[in-house]
């Protein structure tokens, strides 16, 4: 009797026991792409303390664009969202549309760069700031005007990103059609002149259409914009590697596009860098093959790697998504 209560005991131990070990090589979880529900578009992707932040646009018709939500994570996993953290009430000179956020922390307040309205129907408006105390708003209008009105170069004010260089200037990268580079002044109310003396220096490389992003990597400054119509499905990214943040910016090639049995019009993406892991993630939009409607585009994160020379591996685009990585 005793030996068949042994020998059932050990069963169930050693049950157990391989519950657990399979319990504990699990995969880790997964995001899952879209990483959170409803249209949304041109996500910039950032880290502020111990939480991942994306800023996209409210992906709807033009005139009701009215407003900007934000989302926060501590794994990249699971997803909350932060309603309205902005809109086109608090901002007095915007009548029709506010879009395309980016998003940078200076001396304890969070700026917010936004297009708003569309000055190629002689509308008031271009590339606006807000500010905040903190990254989830409620954020204020900064200036009462826009910090630019009007075209340098070509450039049509929009799709701006402020990228921060290890010198501790300010550059702020922007425009449709032609991107301009700018150095801000030291309060984000205007800009100052270049080391070439311009105030606004076109930097445009071959096949860029808007979505400019920038980082650094070894020494090397990575540029990067959308090409094609964002309403189509050949909608991408690509990219360019320069000694410095001015260029010139010779095209290497395609890094994000659709993948027909996933998604297409992949683009307007940012780059999130997390230093514990070493890993770099790609935030973009794209649209489900379900969907026909060009505002129907839903937020994504993939991996995104490099080969042994530096250069960017084509980005697969996935359903998965990412796995969990916790800042904290």
């Amino acid at each position: 009797m005793k030996k068949r209560i042994f020998f059932h005991s050990f069963v169930i131990l050693a049950l157990t026991g391989l519950t657990t070990l399979s319990y504990c090589q699990h995969p880790k979880s997964r995001a899952g792409n879209p990483v959170f529900s409803g249209w949304y578009a041109d996500p910039e992707g950032v880290i502020f303390d111990d939480q991942y932040w994306i800023y996209p646009t409210y992906s709807a018709p033009f005139d009701q664009q009215v407003f900007l939500d934000a989302f926060s994570s501590p794994d990249l996993v699971s997803w909350t969202k932060h309603s309205r953290i902005i809109d086109t009430t608090v901002v007095g000179w915007l009548k029709s549309a506010m879009w395309a956020p980016a998003i940078i922390r200076k001396d304890g307040k969070y700026f917010l760069f936004f297009a708003g309205n569309n000055i190629e129907n002689n509308d008031y408006g271009g590339i606006g700031v807000a500010v905040a105390d903190r990254p989830e708003g409620p954020f204020r209008d900064y200036l009462g005007k826009p910090l630019i009105g009007e075209f340098h170069n070509g450039a049509k004010p929009i799709d701006q990103f402020v990228f921060l260089d290890k010198d501790g200037i300010y550059y702020m990268y922007y425009g449709y059609r032609r991107c301009n580079v700018a150095r801000l002044n030291a309060g984000f109310t205007g800009f100052e002149p270049l080391p070439s003396g311009e105030l606004f220096r076109d930097i445009t490389p071959a096949g860029y259409h808007e979505g400019p992003f920038m980082f650094v990597r070894n020494g090397k400054y990575y540029f990067m914009w959308s090409e094609c119509c964002w309403g189509g499905p050949e909608y991408s990214v690509a990219y360019a590697i320069s000694d410095n943040p001015f260029g010139p910016f010779q095209r290497i090639g395609k890094i994000l596009q659709q993948d027909p049995d996933i998604a297409t019009g992949a683009g307007h993406h940012s780059v999130i860098f997390e230093p514990k892991s070493g890993k770099y993630y790609i935030v973009y939009h794209r649209r489900p093959l379900t969907e026909t409607e060009p505002n129907h585009r839903v937020t994504c994160i993939d991996e995104m790697f490099f080969d042994e020379n530096g250069y960017i591996l084509p980005v697969k685009i996935t359903h998965e998504g990412v796995e969990e990585n916790k800042l904290k």
